[in-house]
Protein backbone atom coordinates (compact mmCIF):
# COMPACT_ATOMS: atom_id res chain seq x y z
CA UNK A 1 0.00 0.00 0.00
CA UNK A 2 1.32 3.31 -1.08
CA UNK A 3 1.43 6.67 0.99
CA UNK A 4 -0.70 8.19 -0.78
CA UNK A 5 -3.07 5.05 -0.32
CA UNK A 6 -2.67 5.53 3.34
CA UNK A 7 -3.61 8.61 3.83
CA UNK A 8 -6.95 8.48 2.12
CA UNK A 9 -7.67 5.08 4.22
CA UNK A 10 -10.54 5.60 7.10
CA UNK A 11 -9.21 5.73 10.51
CA UNK A 12 -11.98 3.20 11.30
CA UNK A 13 -10.20 0.39 9.19
CA UNK A 14 -6.89 0.65 11.92
CA UNK A 15 -8.47 -2.07 14.08
CA UNK A 16 -6.07 -1.74 16.60
CA UNK A 17 -5.89 1.66 16.56
CA UNK A 18 -9.67 2.03 16.61
CA UNK A 19 -9.26 -0.75 19.71
CA UNK A 20 -7.20 1.55 21.54
CA UNK A 21 -9.48 4.75 20.51
CA UNK A 22 -12.39 3.48 22.61
CA UNK A 23 -10.53 2.25 25.67
CA UNK A 24 -8.96 5.85 25.95
CA UNK A 25 -12.74 7.13 25.91
CA UNK A 26 -13.79 4.91 28.56
CA UNK A 27 -11.13 5.23 30.76
CA UNK A 28 -10.92 9.08 29.93
CA UNK A 29 -14.55 9.45 31.16
CA UNK A 30 -14.04 7.41 34.01
CA UNK A 31 -11.09 9.66 35.34
CA UNK A 32 -13.03 12.96 34.43
CA UNK A 33 -15.93 11.81 36.66
CA UNK A 34 -13.36 10.57 38.93
CA UNK A 35 -11.96 13.75 39.69
CA UNK A 36 -15.26 15.71 39.42
CA UNK A 37 -16.17 13.72 42.48
CA UNK A 38 -13.01 13.70 44.21
CA UNK A 39 -13.38 17.66 43.99
CA UNK A 40 -16.19 17.87 45.26
CA UNK A 41 -16.16 15.50 48.26
CA UNK A 42 -12.93 17.36 49.10
CA UNK A 43 -14.43 20.75 48.93
CA UNK A 44 -16.91 19.44 50.82
CA UNK A 45 -14.94 18.20 53.60
CA UNK A 46 -12.80 21.09 54.09
CA UNK A 47 -13.92 24.39 52.25
CA UNK A 48 -10.67 24.52 51.72
CA UNK A 49 -9.07 26.32 48.42
CA UNK A 50 -5.68 25.29 49.77
CA UNK A 51 -6.62 21.56 49.93
CA UNK A 52 -7.91 21.70 46.33
CA UNK A 53 -4.45 22.83 45.51
CA UNK A 54 -3.36 19.68 47.05
CA UNK A 55 -5.27 17.01 45.24
CA UNK A 56 -3.20 18.47 42.43
CA UNK A 57 0.04 17.91 43.71
CA UNK A 58 -0.29 14.77 45.05
CA UNK A 59 -0.97 13.78 41.99
CA UNK A 60 2.50 15.50 40.95
CA UNK A 61 4.82 14.60 42.93
CA UNK A 62 4.76 10.71 42.56
CA UNK A 63 4.96 11.21 38.63
CA UNK A 64 7.81 13.37 38.91
CA UNK A 65 9.60 10.53 41.16
CA UNK A 66 8.64 7.88 38.66
CA UNK A 67 8.84 9.45 35.11
CA UNK A 68 12.28 8.43 34.11
CA UNK A 69 12.26 4.76 35.35
CA UNK A 70 8.87 4.61 34.25
CA UNK A 71 10.03 5.72 30.65
CA UNK A 72 12.67 3.20 30.35
CA UNK A 73 9.74 0.39 31.65
CA UNK A 74 7.93 1.36 28.81
CA UNK A 75 10.94 1.10 26.35
CA UNK A 76 11.91 -2.15 27.42
CA UNK A 77 8.25 -3.84 27.94
CA UNK A 78 5.45 -4.70 26.26
CA UNK A 79 3.13 -1.70 26.18
CA UNK A 80 -0.37 -3.19 26.20
CA UNK A 81 0.22 -5.05 29.01
CA UNK A 82 1.84 -1.85 30.96
CA UNK A 83 -1.28 -0.26 30.07
CA UNK A 84 -3.93 -2.79 31.10
CA UNK A 85 -2.48 -3.18 34.29
CA UNK A 86 -2.18 0.98 35.24
CA UNK A 87 -6.02 0.16 34.09
CA UNK A 88 -6.87 -2.39 36.31
CA UNK A 89 -5.45 -0.57 39.59
CA UNK A 90 -7.83 2.09 38.72
CA UNK A 91 -10.39 -0.29 38.85
CA UNK A 92 -9.50 -1.17 42.61
CA UNK A 93 -8.80 2.41 43.35
CA UNK A 94 -12.53 3.55 41.73
CA UNK A 95 -14.01 0.57 43.98
CA UNK A 96 -12.38 1.63 47.20
CA UNK A 97 -13.66 5.73 46.78
CA UNK A 98 -17.17 3.93 46.32
CA UNK A 99 -16.67 1.52 49.23
CA UNK A 100 -15.26 4.54 51.51
CA UNK A 101 -17.97 7.01 50.70
CA UNK A 102 -21.07 4.54 50.92
CA UNK A 103 -19.46 3.44 54.44
CA UNK A 104 -19.05 6.69 55.48
CA UNK A 105 -15.22 6.65 56.51
CA UNK A 106 -13.92 9.04 53.08
CA UNK A 107 -11.66 11.80 54.61
CA UNK A 108 -9.13 14.33 53.54
CA UNK A 109 -5.91 11.99 53.75
CA UNK A 110 -7.86 9.15 52.24
CA UNK A 111 -8.83 11.54 49.32
CA UNK A 112 -5.48 12.29 49.16
CA UNK A 113 -3.99 9.17 49.41
CA UNK A 114 -6.02 7.93 46.48
CA UNK A 115 -5.29 11.27 44.48
CA UNK A 116 -1.10 9.74 45.12
CA UNK A 117 -1.91 6.25 43.72
CA UNK A 118 -3.40 8.16 40.31
CA UNK A 119 -0.29 10.25 39.88
CA UNK A 120 1.99 7.34 40.46
CA UNK A 121 -0.66 5.36 37.55
CA UNK A 122 -0.59 8.50 35.58
CA UNK A 123 3.32 8.39 35.08
CA UNK A 124 3.36 4.74 33.28
CA UNK A 125 -0.24 5.17 31.60
CA UNK A 126 0.23 8.66 29.72
CA UNK A 127 3.71 8.29 28.11
CA UNK A 128 2.59 4.45 26.96
CA UNK A 129 -0.89 5.28 25.68
CA UNK A 130 1.61 8.08 23.69
CA UNK A 131 4.18 5.19 22.68
CA UNK A 132 1.81 2.74 21.64
CA UNK A 133 -0.01 5.28 19.17
CA UNK A 134 2.49 5.48 16.43
CA UNK A 135 2.91 1.92 16.28
CA UNK A 136 -0.80 1.17 15.25
CA UNK A 137 -1.07 3.82 12.09
CA UNK A 138 1.17 4.40 9.46
CA UNK A 139 3.75 7.91 9.77
CA UNK A 140 1.75 10.06 7.37
CA UNK A 141 -1.34 9.15 8.93
CA UNK A 142 -0.60 10.34 12.64
CA UNK A 143 -1.41 13.71 12.35
CA UNK A 144 -4.83 12.79 11.21
CA UNK A 145 -4.83 9.82 13.89
CA UNK A 146 -3.52 12.78 16.59
CA UNK A 147 -6.60 14.74 15.69
CA UNK A 148 -9.26 11.99 15.92
CA UNK A 149 -8.13 10.70 19.11
CA UNK A 150 -8.25 14.13 20.34
CA UNK A 151 -11.98 14.20 19.46
CA UNK A 152 -12.70 11.28 21.17
CA UNK A 153 -10.74 11.91 23.91
CA UNK A 154 -12.54 15.68 24.14
CA UNK A 155 -15.82 14.13 24.18
CA UNK A 156 -15.20 11.99 26.72
CA UNK A 157 -13.84 14.80 28.92
CA UNK A 158 -17.25 16.98 27.64
CA UNK A 159 -19.53 13.88 29.01
CA UNK A 160 -17.24 12.15 32.18
CA UNK A 161 -17.21 15.69 34.21
CA UNK A 162 -21.50 16.43 33.25
CA UNK A 163 -22.49 12.75 33.76
CA UNK A 164 -19.99 13.14 37.16
CA UNK A 165 -22.37 16.00 38.51
CA UNK A 166 -25.35 14.43 37.84
CA UNK A 167 -24.63 11.07 39.19
CA UNK A 168 -23.16 12.86 42.33
CA UNK A 169 -26.80 14.11 42.70
CA UNK A 170 -26.96 10.61 43.74
CA UNK A 171 -24.21 10.74 46.08
CA UNK A 172 -19.85 10.14 45.52
CA UNK A 173 -20.54 6.21 45.76
CA UNK A 174 -22.76 5.68 42.78
CA UNK A 175 -20.18 8.01 41.15
CA UNK A 176 -17.32 6.21 41.97
CA UNK A 177 -18.82 2.86 40.86
CA UNK A 178 -19.75 4.02 37.04
CA UNK A 179 -15.82 5.13 37.27
CA UNK A 180 -14.94 1.32 38.20
CA UNK A 181 -17.43 0.42 35.84
CA UNK A 182 -16.04 2.16 32.82
CA UNK A 183 -12.50 1.42 33.75
CA UNK A 184 -13.20 -2.32 33.56
CA UNK A 185 -14.49 -1.93 30.32
CA UNK A 186 -11.32 -0.04 29.08
CA UNK A 187 -9.31 -2.76 30.65
CA UNK A 188 -10.92 -5.01 28.95
CA UNK A 189 -10.20 -3.53 25.58
CA UNK A 190 -6.59 -3.16 26.03
CA UNK A 191 -5.81 -6.55 27.22
CA UNK A 192 -7.22 -7.66 23.87
CA UNK A 193 -4.55 -5.31 22.00
CA UNK A 194 -3.33 -6.48 19.23
CA UNK A 195 -0.47 -5.29 17.28
CA UNK A 196 3.69 -6.12 15.86
CA UNK A 197 5.44 -5.52 19.55
CA UNK A 198 9.19 -5.51 18.37
CA UNK A 199 11.22 -6.10 21.47
CA UNK A 200 14.24 -3.84 21.81
CA UNK A 201 18.04 -4.31 22.04
CA UNK A 202 19.38 -5.43 25.16
CA UNK A 203 20.59 -2.54 26.92
CA UNK A 204 22.50 -2.33 30.38
CA UNK A 205 20.35 -0.26 32.85
CA UNK A 206 22.19 2.99 33.26
CA UNK A 207 21.96 6.44 34.05
CA UNK A 208 22.62 7.29 30.38
CA UNK A 209 19.60 5.07 29.66
CA UNK A 210 17.59 6.57 32.66
CA UNK A 211 18.02 10.26 31.05
CA UNK A 212 18.02 9.80 27.36
CA UNK A 213 14.54 11.40 26.97
CA UNK A 214 15.75 14.06 28.95
CA UNK A 215 18.57 14.50 26.59
CA UNK A 216 16.76 13.76 23.33
CA UNK A 217 14.06 16.73 24.02
CA UNK A 218 17.07 19.12 24.89
CA UNK A 219 18.66 18.48 22.19
CA UNK A 220 15.48 19.42 20.15
CA UNK A 221 14.79 22.78 20.23
CA UNK A 222 11.28 23.13 18.19
CA UNK A 223 10.23 19.98 20.34
CA UNK A 224 11.62 21.47 23.78
CA UNK A 225 10.37 24.59 22.75
CA UNK A 226 6.61 23.67 22.36
CA UNK A 227 6.91 21.44 25.18
CA UNK A 228 7.68 24.23 27.58
CA UNK A 229 5.27 26.54 26.23
CA UNK A 230 2.03 24.51 26.94
CA UNK A 231 3.48 23.69 30.51
CA UNK A 232 4.12 27.29 31.45
CA UNK A 233 0.91 28.19 29.82
CA UNK A 234 -0.82 25.74 31.59
CA UNK A 235 1.12 26.05 35.10
CA UNK A 236 0.16 30.04 35.00
CA UNK A 237 -3.51 29.87 33.69
CA UNK A 238 -4.97 26.91 34.56
CA UNK A 239 -8.25 27.04 36.88
CA UNK A 240 -9.51 23.26 37.46
CA UNK A 241 -8.62 23.32 41.07
CA UNK A 242 -10.84 26.79 41.26
CA UNK A 243 -13.74 25.34 39.80
CA UNK A 244 -15.30 23.88 43.19
CA UNK A 245 -14.98 27.17 44.29
CA UNK A 246 -16.57 29.31 41.30
CA UNK A 247 -19.32 26.66 40.99
CA UNK A 248 -20.16 26.99 44.97
CA UNK A 249 -19.51 30.01 45.43
CA UNK A 250 -19.16 33.03 43.01
CA UNK A 251 -21.62 31.22 40.24
CA UNK A 252 -23.59 29.19 42.82
CA UNK A 253 -24.41 26.45 40.67
CA UNK A 254 -24.17 22.81 42.35
CA UNK A 255 -22.01 19.92 41.58
CA UNK A 256 -24.09 19.45 37.89
CA UNK A 257 -22.87 23.07 37.12
CA UNK A 258 -19.31 21.97 37.99
CA UNK A 259 -19.48 19.03 35.76
CA UNK A 260 -20.57 21.70 33.09
CA UNK A 261 -17.90 23.42 33.68
CA UNK A 262 -15.33 20.91 33.99
CA UNK A 263 -16.73 19.66 30.77
CA UNK A 264 -16.78 23.27 28.82
CA UNK A 265 -13.17 23.34 28.12
CA UNK A 266 -13.24 19.86 26.53
CA UNK A 267 -16.28 20.91 23.90
CA UNK A 268 -14.23 23.71 22.70
CA UNK A 269 -11.45 21.09 22.18
CA UNK A 270 -13.28 18.96 20.66
CA UNK A 271 -14.82 21.33 18.31
CA UNK A 272 -10.84 22.09 17.37
CA UNK A 273 -10.50 18.64 16.87
CA UNK A 274 -12.74 18.03 14.39
CA UNK A 275 -11.84 20.79 12.17
CA UNK A 276 -8.24 19.61 12.62
CA UNK A 277 -9.25 15.93 12.05
CA UNK A 278 -10.77 17.08 8.17
CA UNK A 279 -7.92 20.11 7.38
CA UNK A 280 -4.88 19.55 9.62
CA UNK A 281 -2.80 21.94 10.08
CA UNK A 282 0.07 22.20 6.99
CA UNK A 283 1.65 25.84 7.54
CA UNK A 284 3.05 28.15 9.59
CA UNK A 285 2.53 25.66 12.77
CA UNK A 286 5.13 27.95 15.40
CA UNK A 287 3.07 31.24 14.82
CA UNK A 288 -0.23 29.93 15.07
CA UNK A 289 0.97 27.24 17.67
CA UNK A 290 1.94 31.58 19.40
CA UNK A 291 -1.27 32.87 18.44
CA UNK A 292 -3.19 29.61 19.87
CA UNK A 293 -1.77 30.18 23.21
CA UNK A 294 -2.17 33.97 23.86
CA UNK A 295 -5.87 33.02 22.87
CA UNK A 296 -6.04 30.84 25.65
CA UNK A 297 -4.26 33.19 27.91
CA UNK A 298 -6.84 35.68 26.93
CA UNK A 299 -9.89 33.48 27.50
CA UNK A 300 -9.21 32.76 30.66
CA UNK A 301 -9.03 36.00 32.16
CA UNK A 302 -12.67 36.60 30.70
CA UNK A 303 -13.20 33.67 32.79
CA UNK A 304 -12.29 34.68 35.98
CA UNK A 305 -13.59 37.89 35.88
CA UNK A 306 -16.98 36.23 35.00
CA UNK A 307 -19.47 36.19 37.47
CA UNK A 308 -21.94 34.90 34.42
CA UNK A 309 -22.45 30.95 34.36
CA UNK A 310 -23.01 31.09 30.47
CA UNK A 311 -20.14 33.59 30.04
CA UNK A 312 -17.83 31.69 31.91
CA UNK A 313 -19.16 28.31 30.10
CA UNK A 314 -17.74 30.15 26.52
CA UNK A 315 -14.48 31.58 27.94
CA UNK A 316 -13.71 27.82 28.94
CA UNK A 317 -14.91 26.50 25.37
CA UNK A 318 -12.52 28.45 23.72
CA UNK A 319 -9.58 27.46 26.64
CA UNK A 320 -10.50 24.35 25.16
CA UNK A 321 -9.92 24.82 21.70
CA UNK A 322 -6.96 27.19 21.76
CA UNK A 323 -5.15 24.47 23.84
CA UNK A 324 -6.16 21.58 21.20
CA UNK A 325 -4.36 23.55 18.56
CA UNK A 326 -1.08 23.47 21.00
CA UNK A 327 -1.57 19.80 22.01
CA UNK A 328 -2.01 18.55 18.48
CA UNK A 329 1.22 19.93 17.21
CA UNK A 330 3.55 19.21 20.80
CA UNK A 331 2.10 15.41 20.09
CA UNK A 332 2.74 15.21 16.17
CA UNK A 333 6.21 17.10 16.58
CA UNK A 334 6.78 14.36 19.55
CA UNK A 335 5.78 11.46 17.95
CA UNK A 336 7.38 12.00 14.83
CA UNK A 337 10.85 13.33 15.85
CA UNK A 338 11.58 10.61 18.14
CA UNK A 339 12.78 6.98 16.86
CA UNK A 340 10.74 4.14 18.22
CA UNK A 341 13.27 2.88 20.69
CA UNK A 342 12.91 6.01 22.63
CA UNK A 343 9.24 6.86 22.35
CA UNK A 344 8.78 5.51 25.86
CA UNK A 345 11.14 7.54 27.56
CA UNK A 346 10.45 10.92 25.16
CA UNK A 347 6.80 10.20 25.89
CA UNK A 348 7.60 9.76 29.47
CA UNK A 349 9.42 12.93 29.61
CA UNK A 350 6.03 14.67 27.65
CA UNK A 351 3.89 13.30 30.29
CA UNK A 352 6.45 14.98 32.81
CA UNK A 353 5.55 18.54 31.10
CA UNK A 354 2.02 17.30 30.85
CA UNK A 355 1.53 16.36 34.58
CA UNK A 356 3.58 19.56 35.81
CA UNK A 357 1.39 21.73 33.52
CA UNK A 358 -1.50 19.96 35.05
CA UNK A 359 -1.23 19.11 38.65
CA UNK A 360 1.21 21.85 39.60
CA UNK A 361 -1.11 24.40 37.50
CA UNK A 362 -4.11 23.22 40.25
CA UNK A 363 -1.51 23.78 43.00
CA UNK A 364 -0.94 27.28 42.04
CA UNK A 365 -4.09 28.29 41.17
CA UNK A 366 -5.50 26.79 45.29
CA UNK A 367 -2.35 28.10 46.85
CA UNK A 368 -2.82 31.54 45.18
CA UNK A 369 -6.44 31.89 45.44
CA UNK A 370 -5.93 30.69 49.13
CA UNK A 371 -4.11 33.72 49.87
CA UNK A 372 -5.54 36.32 46.80
CA UNK A 373 -8.91 34.37 45.96
CA UNK A 374 -10.16 33.07 43.03
CA UNK A 375 -10.66 35.81 40.99
CA UNK A 376 -7.17 37.40 41.30
CA UNK A 377 -5.76 33.43 41.05
CA UNK A 378 -7.20 33.31 37.65
CA UNK A 379 -6.44 36.41 36.24
CA UNK A 380 -3.15 37.08 37.47
CA UNK A 381 -2.29 33.30 36.03
CA UNK A 382 -3.57 34.70 32.90
CA UNK A 383 -1.81 37.79 32.39
CA UNK A 384 1.41 35.38 33.24
CA UNK A 385 0.41 33.09 30.02
CA UNK A 386 0.52 36.19 28.03
CA UNK A 387 3.54 37.63 29.02
CA UNK A 388 5.33 34.22 28.34
CA UNK A 389 4.23 33.95 24.40
CA UNK A 390 5.32 37.75 23.98
CA UNK A 391 8.81 36.68 25.18
CA UNK A 392 8.62 33.21 23.59
CA UNK A 393 9.90 33.81 19.87
CA UNK A 394 13.08 35.38 21.55
CA UNK A 395 13.64 32.66 23.62
CA UNK A 396 12.89 29.59 21.11
CA UNK A 397 12.99 31.44 17.45
CA UNK A 398 12.92 28.10 15.56
CA UNK A 399 9.59 26.81 16.85
CA UNK A 400 8.11 30.31 16.30
CA UNK A 401 9.44 29.85 12.59
CA UNK A 402 8.55 26.43 12.33
CA UNK A 403 6.16 25.77 9.16
CA UNK A 404 5.08 22.52 8.72
CA UNK A 405 4.41 19.61 11.36
CA UNK A 406 6.34 16.54 8.55
CA UNK A 407 9.59 17.20 8.08
CA UNK A 408 10.72 16.54 4.19
CA UNK A 409 10.49 13.11 3.38
CA UNK A 410 8.86 11.40 6.33
CA UNK A 411 8.52 7.48 5.79
CA UNK A 412 4.95 6.27 5.95
CA UNK A 413 6.07 3.91 8.65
Amino acid sequence: MTESDDEQRPLTQYRAFMQLWLARIASVSASQMLLVALGWQMYELTGSAWDLGLVGLAQFVPALVLTLPAGQWIDRHHRGRILAGCLAVQVAAAAALAWGSAAGWMSREALLAVSVVLGALRALQMPTQQALTPLLVPAVVLPRALAFSSAGLQGAIIAGPALGGFVYVAGAAATYACCAALFVVATALVARLRYAHRPPPVEAASWATLTAGLRFVRAQPVVLGALMLDMVAVLLGGVVALLPIYAKDILQVGPWGLGLLRAAPALGALAMSLWLTRWPLRQRVGSRLLQAVAVYGAAMAVFGLSSHFGLSLVALAITGAADMVSVVIRQTLVQLETPDTMRGRVSAVNSLFIGASNQLGEFRAGAMAAVVGPVASAVVGSLGVLAVVAMWPRWFPALARRDRLLPDGTPGR
